[in-house]
């Protein structure tokens, strides 16, 4: 029988270290077979910018991006394929515009979700528009940046309404502090939002119809912020925070992203939930790649295998029918939008696709973290990452990571 083959691009910056594991297992992993019989290889590449013709005919199946969101050149081309050629897209081009933070809040507020007090505050600085001079002086209104404050309550954080990797945020505790960031602000457009004094900061990275809740310390450096922990959520809070995020990921068609929720006293609040680049490098998830390694290998393959089309249209009022109606819980409403995220990802046929493959799958991992080729692709990327004088120190840091990684793995293996 006549295999079908799969050609999944890489859209890339600056990564070296996930492709290159992604690039390994998926040929260690060789041809899948469906339960029709019928026979399935996958190559990968990355691929290169250059121009392109609007009628030209794509070579991917499925593209995995993590590009686009600040070079527009491939932007278009990622929607060109999507609209005339129906590649599959991780993620859609077309919502980059809610990854800018401000509509993923306001969709989630649409649908009751606790989303802490937020507030918009024009520029602080004017743009440079040789239009806005006029624009302001006859449509600007004067506004009183310390009552907006107050109304809000100290503590509050201000932060770009586009917002990545903390960039621009301040924590706020007074008026003093309030104008020294926005004057800092400049031509960032800027949310003001209050704080919540959390008990445990969550951060839970979705691939597809998966999803890792990981304990997030945004107070340390990089490669501890992600802590080793399998049980700082209770299960109501845990099932409550991946929820939120399936909600997130399928309301706006997001297969790839991640999302920041605070608990406090058992009330979870999503605060970040619009990630076009998830963290996915080795240097910070440590613990944690080889399961998001697996999680957007199954993925994309599951999606190439079954023939899964990408769905352009966002049927928002599928979700807007549970947020409006009377006497519903809230509870409920998150009950309602979980069976929505979960038939959008095809769950349980997902599951089913992988219940006899994922033994096969975990082998390969296991074998290849836990082996030579796994170390010098740490040992590589630490030193791309880290200054000489550090690098000693990390490579060890991170081996005795993934070693922990590596004895969990076999144990959970050896019980399974």
């Amino acid at each position: 029988m006549t295999a079908t083959r799969h050609i999944i691009g890489l859209l890339l910056g600056t990564e070296e270290d996930w492709p290159a594991a992604f690039e390994e297992i998926l040929l260690r992993l060789g041809p899948v077979q469906d339960a029709d019989g019928s026979r399935h290889t996958f190559d990968c590449e990355r691929i290169t910018i250059e121009p392109f013709g609007l009628r030209d005919h794509p070579r991917y199946d499925l593209v995995i991006d993590r590009l686009a969101y600040w070079y527009y050149h491939p932007r278009e081309w990622l929607k060109k394929v999507a609209l005339m050629d129906g590649v599959y897209l991780l993620n859609s081009p077309f919502t980059f515009q809610s990854m800018e933070k401000h509509a993923a809040y306001c969709a989630m507020m649409r649908l009751g979700l606790k989303v802490p007090e937020t507030v918009l505050v024009p520029y602080k600085n004017p743009l440079d528009n040789n239009r806005y001079a006029y624009t302001s002086a006859r449509y600007n209104q004067p506004f009183d940046l310390d009552a907006i404050a107050e109304q809000i309550g100290y503590p509050l954080f201000m932060k770009p309404y586009d917002g990545g990797a903390w960039r621009g945020v301040s924590r706020i505790g007074n008026a003093e502090e309030l104008h020294a960031a926005y004057d800092a602000s400049g031509e960032m457009l800027m949310h003001l939002q209050k704080a919540v004094d959390y008990d445990v900061f969550a951060r839970s990275l979705s691939i597809g119809a998966e999803t890792m809740v990981m304990r997030f310390q945004p107070d340390q450096p990089m490669h501890l912020r992600y802590a080793v922990d399998h049980s700082f959520l209770s299960a109501p809070e845990g099932v409550e925070v991946v929820t939120i995020g399936r909600l997130v990921n399928a309301f706006f068609k997001w297969e790839f992203n991640s999302c920041e929720t605070l608990v406090k006293g058992g009330e979870v609040y999503p605060i970040d939930y619009a990630n076009a680049c998830p963290d996915v490098s080795l240097t910070s998830l440590h613990y944690y790649f080889p399961w998001a390694m697996k999680a957007l290998l199954k993925w994309c393959v599951f999606a190439l295998v079954t023939g899964r089309r990408a769905k352009l249209d966002l049927e928002t009022d599928r979700y807007f029918a549970i947020a409006d109606e009377p006497g519903m819980s809230y509870e409920e409403k998150l009950t309602g939008y979980r069976e929505l995220a979960d038939g959008y990802f095809d769950s349980q046929r997902y599951h089913e696709f992988w219940a006899d493959r994922q033994a096969r799958l975990d082998e390969i991992v296991l074998d290849w973290v836990a082996g030579s080729d796994f170390d010098q692709l740490l040992i590589r990327t630490v030193q791309l990452v880290y200054p000489a004088d550090e690098q000693d120190k990390f490579i060890a840091h991170l081996r005795g990571l993934l070693s922990l990684w590596v004895r969990d793995e076999t144990a959970r293996l050896a019980v399974a």
